[in-house]
């Protein structure tokens, strides 16, 4: 008998793991290969284990990988990384994994118990690394208790809220031998289908339909659990417009629907005003509540004490988390939401009538603002954002794609374009059909692709035919080395570079700072340039296409003249539809020009109409944010 022969019949503890993917249908885990790792990985080779091993170059690529697929099946995203530097290295997505609420097993193989305390090479609390991140973080003490600590695991990322865990396994571990019939029983699912508390409910029927001016804001928690129909009803029944938390990880209500009015601001001023004419706000699926760069009790809280607030979330961390909620409904947002509106009544008011019929008309006046931007975005020597958007969404719409794509977003200084003019509708997506985080730390577009392309079907009803990212230059060279992967696996995807040739988003963040404690008694500071040279990507300027060649003979063009753009799309959706990934340089600033000014970098922004139509005056759709900057541009510091 050979040893491969033997091999089959033999089990390991390493093989608890296999068995627990088997009962969950999970087929793909991803990491960056160590010594330590080996046993587990060797498990993929097993074809009866039905899992394969997805190699990256980088941790952080794995770790964005996995939430990506985690995104599209709605199951645990599984990583395997190498002691400290493995969850070093990707603790930036595992930030944004803990706060968009995506659910992850992270499995780090440790260095052998028996030396451990012994400070070998590499080693470290891995535990502690990790923790704060974590729904729970756990070093496994001995290999018999594997099976509970597996179990355990698989069970807290899928339970609401989901979230990541963090497992640490002695690789010596993974190898000890076990019987045939010592297997992982089950996993323990939990139901995330639990309805608010009835008195709760009836309270906050009353308070929203006897709201003067309502407001509802929607956060991830509504995305994930696909509640688009019953918000839209209940917008509907009080006449209240709809805002998602800034950074969404999702598209929290389709932007198709008149109410739609995008993402809450980023400064205390801009978030005040939103909610400050408004007597009663339903906050829904509210995680990211504070997404905010600068803030100063003595300027008030963002949410005035005026407003009444309501809550309902399948997180009771979330609920009344920094500000007095008078209604607390915990409960699964699509289970408990019909049951609100049914207490609501089906017909709603004269007054909601009213405010209904002004939310169309603005929403009209936007679209109106809309194309005339456009227009003017035509004309320019550059690529504004808007141009992409709009040949993204007509591309799309001709080529029948509705429920077949995946956008994918870290254009960070750009996110209205995309968010207003791509398809994010009943028609044609679901929540799932635009993917970014809500943490914030750069470098999880790129990765993400992967594990969203991988995988062939959405949970939501949404395939993945076509996955197109748009990223920053500064993000995207955060994690390059993803197109090798998307090349090794011949994976077609649209990579879509906004290349400004800068830190746009670290520009205004610095204004941010200059003018909220520029003049403050007690610092004064004031930068020595507004336009300080480490905050450029030039001299050299990075050749992004010469980069995907590089990573395994990617194609991919330049972009340099709005009149262009429609047409390289055209070519870089053939190429993704083919199985074959493509990049695409668009120089939203020209290629031969230095880099602009701040004040010329946000000319353009002063122009965009903002998606937040409701709470602006009348005839006052591009005003810009209270510090002077423009609407819709949120800031990363």
């Amino acid at each position: 008998m050979n040893s491969q022969q033997q091999n089959s019949r033999q089990r390991w503890a390493r093989d608890y793991v296999f068995d627990a993917l088997s009962q969950l249908g999970i087929h793909r885990i991803f990491g960056v290969p160590g010594t330590n790792e080996i046993p587990i990985i060797d498990g993929t080779s097993y074809p009866e284990n039905q899992v394969e091993y997805i190699e990256c170059l980088h941790e952080n690529i794995a770790m964005g990988a996995a939430m990506g697929s985690a995104r599209m099946t709605g199951k645990p995203g599984v990583v395997v990384v190498h002691v400290t530097p493995g969850i070093a290295h990707g603790i930036g997505n595992l930030f944004n994994a803990w706060r968009s609420q995506a659910p992850l097993v992270i499995l780090c193989c440790q260095q052998q118990n028996e030396l451990v305390t012994q400070e070998p090479l590499l080693a470290s609390n891995l535990v502690d690394l990790a923790r704060q991140y974590t729904k729970w973080a756990h070093e496994v003490r001995t290999e018999q208790e594997l099976p509970m600590v597996l179990q355990r695991a698989f069970k807290e990322a899928m339970a609401p809220p989901n979230g990541p865990v963090f497992v640490a396994i002695p690789w010596e571990f993974t190898m000890r031998r076990i019987g045939d019939g010592d297997r992982l029983p089950g996993i323990t699912r939990i139901s995330p289908h639990f309805i608010a508390d009835a008195d709760a409910i009836r309270q906050a029927a009353v308070m929203l339909r006897e709201a003067v001016n309502p407001l509802i804001v929607v956060g991830d928690a509504a995305g994930y659990a696909e509640a688009w129909p019953e918000l839209q009803a209940l917008a509907e029944l009080i006449g209240a417009p709809v805002s998602l938390q800034t950074f969404s990880s999702l598209a929290n209500f389709p932007n198709g629907d008149y109410h739609w009015q995008g993402e809450l601001p980023g400064g205390q001023k801009d978030l005040q005003q939103v909610f400050a004419g408004h007597d009663v706000a339903f906050l829904c699926g509210f995680s990211n509540q504070a997404q905010v760069t600068v803030f100063k009790y003595s300027d008030g809280p963002l949410i005035p004490p005026s407003v009444r607030q309501v809550y309902l979330s399948n997180n009771s961390w979330d609920i009344g988390k920094n500000y007095y909620g008078e209604c607390a409904l915990f409960g699964d947002i699509k289970a408990t939401l019909p049951l609100l509106n049914r207490e609501i009544g089906e017909q709603p008011s004269a007054a909601a009538r009213q405010r209904n019929e002004l939310l169309r008309q603005k929403a009209e006046a936007r679209r109106l603002q809309w194309d005339v931007y456009l227009r003017e975005a035509m004309q320019q020597q550059e690529i504004w954002a808007v141009v992409i958007a709009d040949a993204l969404r007509l591309e799309i719409s001709e080529r029948r794609l509705e429920k077949q794509f995946v956008y994918v977003h870290e254009a960070v200084s750009d996110p209205a374009p995309f968010q207003y003019l791509l398809p994010f509708t009943e028609e044609a997506a679901a929540p799932i059909s635009y993917y970014c985080v809500g943490g914030g730390s750069l470098g999880w577009s790129m990765p993400a692709t992967l594990g969203i392309k991988l995988e062939a079907q959405g949970c939501q009803g949404i395939d993945t035919r076509f996955v197109v990212a748009a990223t920053g230059d500064g993000s995207s060279l955060f994690y390059p080395q993803t197109w090798w992967t998307a090349q090794h696996r011949q994976l077609g995807v649209l990579y879509i570079i906004t290349n400004n040739h800068e830190y746009h988003t670290l520009q205004m963040g610095l204004q941010q700072v200059e003018a909220m404690y520029g003049d403050a008694p007690g610092y004064g500071w004031q930068a020595r340039t507004q336009d300080p040279e480490y905050l450029r990507i030039h001299r050299p300027k990075p050749d992004f296409v010469a980069l995907a060649q590089a990573f395994g003979g990617m194609e991919g063009e330049v972009v340099a003249h709005p009149e262009a753009v429609r047409a390289a799309v055209r070519r870089g959706l053939d190429h993704a539809l083919a199985g074959r990934a493509y990049v695409l340089d668009m120089q939203t600033v020209g290629l031969d020009q230095p880099p602009p000014t701040p004040q010329q970098a946000n000319a353009r922004y002063r122009h965009q109409p903002r998606l937040d139509c409701f709470h602006v005056p009348d005839g006052d759709g591009q005003r810009n944010t209270d510090n002077g900057q423009p609407a819709n541009v949120p800031v990363i510091f």
